[in-house]
């Protein structure tokens, strides 16, 4: 048809194009809204005077927190974010933090506690048949990956579409899958109180903006720390692109059955994949992005370079900056590992409840996950992983590059952090 367009309408056509398909892989925008004054413009909101001290007393602290020794970068100075936090995840050694404890609303990083509540409970070849009820009660403007009721889905398809496209309608299947929205609110808010994640209250499995849905930058990285102990978890948040499923079509009376369609879907971490204006960060390993009305940008990332692994939370940047909590999440991870035995810690990455500090070097976090997909590998040996283009391994310990827009391993290394809690008495 376009065969039939003068030269000037194949141009407007090429654009109508272009920005539908921008604007289709844009951040959804949510109902809620931040609070504002009577004017319209939006309340200064400043944190609490007081807040947790889970991981120390300086962690409670409005503002920055830092202690520099000789010799050690400053901090960088375009920093917007609400709350942010710098940790390192073998050591759980927190390097810097600002106002670390605020409780804000997550948007889809809360995703992570999601698969770390239940992931360890599907095979990744099981399948399910998608229902009507299943998908209801999604909300307004929610990002989805596309999934279509009466179709039938793998539980690896659908926490690709978790991990990639941040699919809320993925997430309602899963939530289906394990008994029901309640059920499985319940099962999260239980799991976070067992991480210590004591600022976060669950509302909604996929992180949708809420009344009351809050985290913190704090709990958003020991969520963080305790999914990335799976190797199925790092795997999901490592992968570029994948292919999804598509509308399977009932073949005519007396003609042969179709082969299911595909379409491809790319992670929507921005670390990952880059973007205009945005490269790819060198080292990066995963975890999760999210972006609503309400909560603004958020994101929690996680690199290795040399031999160190770092965690860094960023929420809410008021930064006008393109891709300003990819920004800043890049500088704070570049700051954290310029500055490796510069600094003197200001908090910890806390254990579990019933964990015992003491107790050898490495630990899971999650209980009766051992031998079940997603868990750690018990051996705490690792395994030797294995190069591939679209749908790629990765995680702690693994240097991550990307050539030519396809995610390729630079060097397979243990699957299993050498996790470490951090001495006491600081």
């Amino acid at each position: 048809m376009s065969a039939f367009l003068s030269p000037t309408r194949r141009v407007a056509a090429v654009l109508v194009a272009t920005a539908l398909s921008v604007s289709a892989l844009a951040p959804a925008a949510y109902a809620d809204e931040k609070p504002k004054d009577k004017k319209g413009a939006e309340k200064d909101i400043r944190p609490p005077s007081a807040m947790s001290t889970v991981g120390g007393a300086r962690l409670g602290t409005p503002g920055t927190q830092v202690d520099l020794g000789a010799g050690a970068p400053v901090l960088p100075k375009d920093l917007s974010g609400r709350s942010w936090i710098v940790a390192d995840a073998e050591s759980g050694d927190v390097l810097a933090a600002h106002n670390a404890h605020w409780r804000l609303a997550p948007a889809s990083t809360l995703k992570m506690l999601f698969a770390d509540t239940l992931m360890p409970r599907f095979p990744k070849n099981r399948t399910h048949k998608v229902l009507p009820s299943d998908l209801a009660g999604i909300g307004s403007g929610s990002s989805l990956v596309g999934i279509k009721e009466d179709q039938t889905y793998t539980v690896n398809d659908l926490w690709l579409g978790v991990f990639l496209r941040s699919g809320n309608d993925a997430v309602r299947v899963l939530a289906a899958m394990n008994g029901g929205i309640p059920r499985t609110v319940a099962d999260m808010q239980r799991h976070a109180e067992e991480l210590q994640a004591l600022d976060t209250k669950v509302v909604s499995p996929d992180g949708y903006d809420a009344a009351g849905q809050v985290s913190s930058a704090y709990d958003l990285t020991l969520i963080a720390r305790s999914g990335l102990q799976k190797k199925d978890f790092r795997e999901y948040g490592a992968t570029l692109r994948a292919k999804f499923p598509g509308e399977a079509v009932k073949p005519k009376k007396g003609k042969k059955t179709k082969k299911r369609p595909t379409f491809e879907i790319q992670n929507t971490n921005r670390l990952l994949s880059g973007a205009y204006g945005l490269k790819p960060y060198r080292g990066i390993a995963g975890v999760k992005n999210g972006n609503t009305t309400n909560a603004g940008a958020t994101f929690t990332g996680v690199a290795e370079r040399d031999g160190r692994v770092l965690l860094v939370t960023v929420m809410n940047p008021s930064s006008k900056e393109s891709h300003a909590v990819y920004q800043e999440t890049a500088r704070l991870l570049d700051w954290g590992f310029a500055s490796h035995g510069k600094v003197t810690p200001v908090g910890e990455l806390v254990p579990p409840k019933g964990v015992d500090p003491t107790d050898g070097k490495n630990a899971d976090s999650g209980a009766g996950q051992a031998g079940q997909s997603g868990s750690a590998d018990p051996s705490g040996k690792g395994a030797t992983t294995k190069v591939a283009s679209e749908q790629s391994s990765g995680g702690m310990g693994i240097a991550l590059g990307i050539a030519g827009g396809v995610l390729i391993l630079l060097a397979g290394a243990v699957f299993l952090i050498n996790r470490r809690w951090p001495a006491r008495g600081r």
